[in-house]
């Protein structure tokens, strides 16, 4: 690591407000990236930096384990679990020692069941929370986009992997590479795996095939995050334009999974907003489909959630006609889709046509992207091709932050159980105060219209009611709390957060910018920690105006 890359870290760090977070990311355990980290820490201590150490794991690494001597060592917290005692980060006294500077190894571990935290990634997020920085670890593999690119190329399962978010949201990223070469050789040396380990390890995971697949894998990944925080801020408009990426989604659909992580790697490589649609037909309304379907798809949306989609749930018979229907309305450029299941020759000869072929034939200029879905059919990686120039004569509209798109009049707190309807109107209402009664009617009927097509109260406790109104020149925005849910309607997770959104019919544009402004907030983890401890509409606002100027410090940084 050279010198320029730790002190541009420590030039950060020392005009931050707020916790930042540094990432050194690998392609497989033993390239150096706990070692790098380490150094990391003695530079800073060096320049008078207060860091400690919160948790690095050795591994029995005789190298890693006399770097670690110099720094201080926070103890671990030692935790019961089925007869075994094991050790974990204690988050809790990183909190109370206060560094400036933590250093935490691999990002993506799985906390013992029964701790604060299921992730480690969220004990991160809670100690940046607190302004402390972070400089941690992890290795490609465990990016949840990435799991079924990752099978396929090397045949593994990785089952510790954290959202794409994480990483996109660090400060810094340090590729650690070494060649493949060095690697074996480091392994064969004993310097990553006990003796007894190494011959094991060459031939299955640590083959010279795997390796290179992963290191490709890394720098790919690399090459992308450059190429996102390379993008000066005028051209997040790009991401508003008539080419969103949507994925179709089924009930009963093979492999929904891979469908989402490939959709999430597309949106990213063309700075797009992305969106997962549920098309619920009448034989997949919740009472006519089983236990067993219900929470398979309620997992396959929440994996949408934790990728960066916004769901959304279509009612309607024809599912071809309703996915268009839907990728008028929100812009959408790319449909992801999966292969259909082949017809039978009565239904070809009858002259019935799948859905993908319907979409394919489609006059709307979208383009269709049809992935095989079977068990062992390997995942494919989307092409990093510029996306084509849209024909737009809409206005670009200005990028507004959320706190100014509200007021604490706008806002509204429920303790006590609510109805839906109530929810409903009540928040119309703040949207248009001092509007007039005509608009607030009209308002209330469109709002309805969209969710009898499919409701917007999902199941990971958010909701998004929206329309778009004639007679408005500018967005219109309010936000309910409800304390103790919404009585009528059924989800897993108590609807906790609403926003209603009404937007000018004239600009579709900023419909798309005022969803995606809401459904970054929900996303946000400590935001939606601190609008659960609010109790009032003053104490709601300041917490999103906070978060808004957070936002706009991360884009001048």
């Amino acid at each position: 690591m050279s010198d320029d890359t730790a002190n541009s870290f420590l030039r950060i760090i020392r005009r931050a407000q707020r916790g930042r977070l540094k990432v050194y990311l690998g392609y497989c355990a033993g390239v150096g990236k706990t070692c790098q980290m380490l150094h990391e820490g003695h530079r800073l201590k060096a320049d008078g930096v207060d860091v400690v150490v919160g948790l690095v794991e050795t591994h029995g690494r005789e190298e890693t384990a006399r770097l670690v001597n110099g720094l201080e060592v926070l103890p671990r917290l030692r935790q019961d679990y089925r007869g075994v005692t094991l050790e974990e980060m204690d988050a809790n006294a990183v909190l109370a020692r206060k560094p400036e500077v933590v250093l935490i190894d691999e990002l993506a571990h799985t906390n013992v069941p029964g701790s604060k935290n299921a992730k480690r990634y969220e004990d991160v997020q809670d100690i940046l929370d607190a302004g402390i920085h972070v400089i941690t670890t992890m290795n490609v593999q465990h990016l949840e986009s990435l799991y079924n690119t990752v099978e396929s190329a090397v045949g593994v399962k990785v089952r510790e992997r954290l959202p794409d978010s994480v990483l996109g949201e660090a400060d810094q990223i340090v590729n650690v590479d070494l060649a493949t070469e060095d690697l074996q050789r480091r392994l064969q040396e004993g310097k990553i795996y006990p003796q007894d380990r190494v011959e094991t390890a060459l031939g299955n995971f640590f083959i010279r095939s795997n390796l290179e697949q992963l290191r490709e894998i890394t720098l790919r990944e690399l090459a992308s995050q450059i190429d996102l925080r390379r993008r000066v801020p005028q051209e997040e408009d790009a991401s508003l334009s008539a080419d969103q990426v949507m994925v179709s989604l089924s009930s009963r659909g093979p492999n929904s999974e891979m469908l989402l992580r490939y959709a999430s790697r597309l949106a990213g490589r063309l700075n797009r907003n992305w969106y997962a649609l549920y098309v619920q037909t009448p034989s997949e309304d919740p009472a006519a489909i089983d236990a067993g379907t219900q929470r398979i798809l309620a997992g396959t949306l929440t994996l949408a959630k934790q990728l960066g989609a916004m769901v959304f749930t279509y009612k309607g018979e024809d599912v071809a006609d309703t996915i268009l229907r839907f990728a008028r309305e929100y812009r959408v450029g790319h449909i992801v889709v999966g292969h259909p299941a082949p017809l039978s020759f009565r239904s070809r000869l009858l002259g019935k046509r799948s859905v993908v072929d319907r979409l394919v034939n489609n006059d709307d200029g979208i383009t269709i992207v049809v992935l095989g879905t079977k068990a062992g059919r390997g995942a494919v990686e989307p092409a990093t091709v510029p996306p084509q120039p849209q024909i737009n004569t809409e206005p670009a509209p200005s990028m507004p932050q959320l706190g100014s798109l509200l007021s604490a009049e706008r806002i509204i707190v429920w303790d006590e159980p609510v109805l839906k309807e109530e929810v409903l109107n009540a928040l119309a209402n703040a949207a248009l105060k001092h509007a007039d009664r005509g608009l607030f009617i009209e308002a209330t009927r469109k709002i309805r219209e969209r969710e009898q097509q499919g409701s917007t109260f999902f199941n990971e406790g958010v909701a998004f009611p929206h329309a778009r109104m004639e007679g408005m020149d500018t967005p219109r925005v309010a936000m309910g709390l409800t304390r103790a849910g919404i009585a009528d309607v059924a989800t897993e997770k108590p609807v906790e957060l609403v926003f209603l959104i009404l937007t000018p019919l004239s600009s579709p544009s900023a419909q798309l910018q005022v969803l995606a402004l809401a459904s970054r907030a929900v996303q946000n983890r400590n935001l939606v920690q601190r609008l659960q401890k609010a109790a009032t509409p003053e104490q709601v606002m300041q917490a999103i105006l906070s978060w808004s100027e957070q936002q706009h410090h991360n884009a001048q940084d």
